[in-house]
This record gives structure tokens, sequence and C-alpha cells, in this order.
């Protein structure tokens, strides 16, 4: 199970000023020249303060200098971890393109005032989810979940506002190395990391493949 990446290489002169300058444009490649599915799915990474880590795919909601945002449960394992250590990993796997993006930062809450005005624009059927989860927590059977959600409807019908969960929210990771993968023959990638300097600028290193 090998596969040869033929892709055109990546030099230092071709990238953005900022890693999320160039991740924007490697977004729009795969979303609309690739057409990759869910370009937006990402691997997030966390550990808990015994440093156990747990990975599970999280959708990327938006992003712009001040880092990349999701949101979650905050009852989450997830969000327990984050809460006990904030260092977060995110991977951008985009296989079909021979792509890797891979951020590291440290995650914090998005203000409540944030989450709400996104939660307005989730699907009805995803924001009654969000009350009907206890994600993470040990359930019994489907039925339970299918009931609460179910009594949820009854409650808010289609076109009811309904309330921004206490216990959801966003985080945003503010990056502190973005690295730009980039598959070629021979298993000789190219991998570009920026790293971010005390004074907020940013250091662009190569790594070896």
């Amino acid at each position: 199970m090998r596969k040869q990446y033929r892709a055109e290489g990546l030099a230092e002169a071709d990238l953005a000023a900022t890693p999320v300058e160039q991740f924007a444009r490697w977004f729009k490649q795969a979303a609309a020249e690739a057409h990759l599915f869910e370009p937006n799915a990402m691997v997030v990474s966390t550990a808990d303060a015994e440093g156990r880590p747990s990975s599970r795919t999280v959708l990327l909601k938006n992003f712009d200098e001040q880092g990349f945002v999701f949101y979650t449960n905050y009852d989450s394992r997830k969000a327990r971890d984050l809460a006990e250590n904030p260092y977060v990993s995110l991977l951008f796997p985009w296989h079909p393109m021979a792509r890797q993006v891979i951020v590291r930062g440290v995650a914090r809450r998005t203000g409540r005032d944030e989450t709400a005005a996104y939660f307005r624009t989730r699907p009805h059927g995803s924001q009654l989810g969000a009350w009907a989860s206890a994600q993470s927590s040990v359930i019994d059977g489907r039925s339970g979940l299918d009931a609460a959600y179910a009594a949820l409807a009854a409650r808010y019908p289609e076109g009811d506002q309904v309330p921004v969960p206490p216990h959801w929210g966003g985080f945003r990771v503010a990056p502190e190395s973005v690295e730009f993968w980039q598959g070629r023959e021979n298993r000789l990638h190219d991998r570009l990391r920026y790293v971010v300097e005390a004074d907020g600028g940013w250091r662009l290193e190569r790594l070896s493949p």
C-alpha cells in the first residue's frame, strides 16, 4: 500500500507572510479547486493533566489571524482535557492533494456573544442536538438519546428560537506553530513551518522529511 507523491514542490518564496494567510490559500484550493469532502474537517488532539492523549475529528468553523475556531460541549472529553491542559494540535489531512497542515497552539474559550452568534446559524436540528447530548458521557442506549431529542423538538418546534446551552461553546486555538506539508517523490516531502516569535512575528523554517 504505497503511493508516490508527484505533486509540485513547496518553496519558501511561494509562502504568504503569515501562516493564516497561507492556510487561507490552501483551504481555498482544497474547497474550490480540489473539491475535497469537508476540507474543514480536522483531527483535534488533546492531552489530560497526566499527559494521556486523545484525538477526534471536529469541523473548523472560523479562522482568522487570532486563531482557528471550533465548537463543542464544554463537558466533553476534549473540553475537560483543555481545561487541564490548554495545549492542542490540529491536523488537516488533505490526502487527495498530498497535503497536510498541522497547527500547534493554545486553546481558549470564545466569548458568549461569539458563541451565540454562531449557534444561531446552526440548523434547527443541530441546535436541539446540542441540548440532547451529554457529550462523552456513558449512556444506556440510543433510545434515551432519541427520546431526549424528541422532547426538545416538541418544546422548540421548527421556527422557534432555541436558547444557547450554557455548557456549549467555542474554542479558539491561537497558533504557536503551523506546518505546511507537501508530499513529494521518494518520501522527500516538503515541510515548511511558521513559528511565532516573541514580538508576534513569524519565523519560517524547513524541516527534514
